[in-house]
Formats: C-alpha cells, structure tokens, sequence
C-alpha cells in the first residue's frame, strides 16, 4: 500500500538460538528475511530492516538496513522508532509503519490490508494482528506521528510494546490459527522443526491451489 512502510524487526540479541540473526536461518530451503521480504513487499511501499551491529551481514536483502537510534538494544519499541524515523526521512514520507519481527516466516498476504481497514472502521491510531488467542504486539500498523511520543516514552525508559500501545485508541484484528498460525515466530531451535512441517503444508496447499 503506498502510503505504508513496512519494518522488519531484527535489533534483538536471539539469544535462544545460540546468537545467530534469526532472519537469516532457514526454512523451507529459504532465510526466513527472504520468505518476509516476498510476503512484505506486495503490500507496502517500501521496506526496511531495523538491525543493529554489522550491517554487511544482510547485503544479500534489498532493504535497507537502519539501526535502533536508542542503545543498549533497547527492544522491538526501539526498532519501531527507528522504522518512524525512517518512515519520515523519505519523500513523500509514508504516513504508517507496519511492524513484522524477523522470525516470523509466514505473515498474511493480506496483513497490510486488513490491519489499515480494521483501523480506518475503528478509527484507531494502532492496529495489532491476533491469533490463537494471543496478541502478538510486535506485529501492527503504526501512525508515524506517534514518533516524538515513542521518542519520549523510550527516553523515560518505557520499553513494554504493550505498555506504549495501550495509551492510544487500538484494534486487534485476528487470523485464524488454521491450518497453521500464520504468526509462529521461530525462538528455539525446537521451533525450526515446527517450522518446515508448516512450510511443507504451506507449499502443498499453494500447490494444490495451482
């Protein structure tokens, strides 16, 4: 959608994998930024990849790669800053940011979509994709005017995604978790298993669909 900058969120330390940048593990003989950036970019804009350290590590993505502009990794809130920040140095700027973290290999072709009508209808500032009975904060469209609020609530040390959505009018807009969560985050190494068998019945059903 033109008026959408879609954020992928990579700042985090993924210290339940060893370490190692999430996005770039692979499932279903792909990085798990490449099956992102694929869903991501039918439905935005532009793209970015908020990650901090050594940036060389994603030359192979064609986003561009923009840091956490707070330190000491200070969560996806920072990145979600960052994504504003960036959102409002391009020309024309887009006026919303939608927000993705990095392990999720499977994200709605329709994200984008439902997420702004469920918040136009509503008129809400935010909305937060829903499944399974949980709502995953991490994955929301996001007004870029709320930066200098995000700016000043970071700088109090309010780093809860939750706790900075929940001072604004919000939406939940939810998927269904059939035939699999359209929303599972790879955390563990447990969960590449679960993973492939996803990505196996996700190929099969497009396939079967063709």
């Amino acid at each position: 959608m033109e008026n959408i900058l879609g954020v992928i969120l990579a700042g985090g330390l993924a210290r339940r994998l060893g370490g190692v940048d999430k996005g770039l593990v692979e499932v279903g003989g792909a990085p798990i930024l490449a099956r992102l950036v694929a869903r991501l970019r039918p439905q935005c804009r532009a793209l970015a990849l908020n990650a901090n350290g050594d940036p060389a590590r994603f030359a192979a993505f064609d986003p561009p790669v923009i840091a956490d502009g707070v330190g000491g990794f200070a969560g996806p809130l920072a990145g979600v800053l960052a994504g504003m920040d960036h959102a409002a140095s391009l020309s024309p700027a887009p006026s919303a940011i939608l927000t993705v973290p990095a392990d999720t290999p499977f994200v709605p072709m329709d994200l984008a979509e439902r997420l702004h009508e469920a918040r136009e209808t509503a008129h809400a500032e935010i909305a937060v994709a829903t499944s399974a009975g949980r709502v995953h904060h991490a994955v929301a469209l996001w007004p870029v005017a709320l930066r200098e609020e995000l700016r000043a609530a970071l700088a109090r040390g309010e780093g809860r995604v939750s706790g900075f959505i929940a001072r604004f009018e919000s939406v939940d807009v939810e998927w269904p978790a059939a035939p699999y969560d359209p929303f599972f985050n790879v955390n563990r190494p447990e969960d590449l298993e679960v993973a492939e068998a996803i990505a196996r019945k996700a190929r099969a059903g497009e396939q079967g669909e063709g």
